[in-house]
């Protein structure tokens, strides 16, 4: 099997989405470690569109890294001061984090070791019409998203007013 352009590619995403996730939990700014989320979530957005999922590329780009980041440093921007870290973890919790991370990656090498991949029959992705993905959306049937997209967007809302709560009292 021959190095590919694509192959390549997906490698160098796979390697920055991993660097950017460790800069996201391991850094004491609270504005830097949002900056590394971005990042992260724009190298998912590069998968996406690797894979041929044009659409789920750009809802990851609009949605996510859009808004929820966005949303994400306005609330630490209105919560904490301009020189705020994070504060050191105490030997226990680091201990706890070590291992919790230890048996989790022990875990998803066995999971990832074990199963049968079995190749796909058509890899060709299936362009579905925007018409079909609006009526998916839209409807509140049994694969509807009206429900998600509601509670969702109540619990962005909590997570607003709490936010000016919290800045308002200071």
């Amino acid at each position: 099997m021959g190095l590919t352009l694509e192959t390549v590619v997906f490698y160098f995403l796979a390697v920055f989405i991993i660097a950017m996730s460790i800069l996201t939990v391991t850094t004491q700014r609270i504005v830097r470690s949002a900056t590394y989320l971005l990042f992260v979530l724009f190298g998912t957005a590069g998968i996406y569109f690797l894979l041929g999922y044009t659409f789920l590329g750009s809802v990851q780009i609009m949605v996510y890294a859009g808004g929820i980041v966005v949303l994400y440093v306005f609330s630490i921007l209105l919560t904490s001061g301009e020189g705020d870290r994070a504060a050191h973890l105490k030997r226990s919790k680091f201990l706890a984090g070590l291992v919790t991370t230890i048996i989790g990656a022990i875990l998803v090498l066995f999971i990832t070791l074990t199963h049968k991949f079995v190749p796909t029959s058509d890899p060709e992705p299936v362009e579905i019409s925007i018409k079909t993905i609006g009526h998916a959306l839209l409807s509140s049937g049994k694969y509807g998203y009206v429900l998600p997209f509601e509670a969702v967007s109540i619990l962005l809302l909590a997570c607003i007013v709490g936010g000016l709560l919290i800045a308002r009292k200071r």
